[in-house]
């Protein structure tokens, strides 16, 4: 039996103000959220990109053309109703970040990731207000307590609907300071990605490309791209 579709049954989908929002109405009915919840957005720019995606179906509903509006119905449906233990899962990051693992060998790589990661963390440390100290291997240490108070306490700051991407910022690069980067404009959002793929970027000129591994990271950096416009949304 193939899946059940929903149809296109509207005409126009529009953005429109809804109380300290905004909305989007498909023939002037309100679009529900897919618990049932009122789809109110924060911005008109987030309301006219989740209209677009409405108004670019065809016969059928594609949910996976419409990642705007997934990312606004985890804010409602999701993030809201949990938004500290969000905040507290991301903000844990900062103890174990990718950018504080460093090889001890070889030479190049150490050298490689010391060019790529030192800057950001120097970064997080004047412009975050956290300092975190690099470490040799994978076996964990712990960060300055402050430091990563101060982390937690900004990931905190932020809305459902920026802490709705700030999650795929954070957990697409592997990284608390490299979620904030994108998030705050350090660098263009596809020169963070790349600062998150050091490591394998070495093992593809060591070895080669693996085509899954491939596959697996041009999706994840569609998923980090979209994080960063739907932050920026936003605004």
């Amino acid at each position: 039996m193939s899946e059940w579709k929903q149809k296109r049954f509207w005409t126009e989908a529009t953005a429109a103000p809804e109380g300290d929002g905004f909305t989007v109405l498909l023939d002037g009915r309100k679009v529900k959220t897919p618990a049932k919840a009122a789809l109110v957005l924060p911005t008109l720019a987030m309301a006219q990109a989740v209209a677009a995606e409405w108004d670019a179906q065809v016969d059928h509903v594609d949910p996976n053309s419409m990642s705007c509006t997934r990312s606004a119905n985890a804010a409602i449906d999701k993030v809201a109703i949990q938004h500290a233990e969000v905040a507290d899962m991301l903000a844990d990051y900062g103890d174990s970040d990718l950018l504080c693992y460093r090889a001890d060998s070889p030479q190049a790589l150490v050298e490689r990731q010391s060019e790529a990661w030192d800057v950001a963390l120097v970064w997080a440390a004047e412009v975050l207000g956290a300092r975190l100290a690099a470490r040799t291997g994978i076996m964990h240490a712990g960060q300055d307590p402050a430091a990563l108070t101060v982390l937690r306490e900004k990931t905190h700051a932020f809305s459902a609907f920026e802490l709705a991407a700030f999650h795929d910022l954070v957990s697409m690069s592997g990284s608390l300071v490299l979620g904030f980067a994108a998030a705050l404009d350090w660098r263009p959002a596809d020169a963070i990605w790349e600062l998150s793929r050091v490591d394998e970027k070495w093992q593809e000129d060591q070895w080669g490309a693996d085509e899954e591994a491939v596959e697996i990271a041009t999706r994840k950096r569609g998923e980090f791209m979209h994080a960063k416009r739907f932050f920026d949304l936003c605004k």
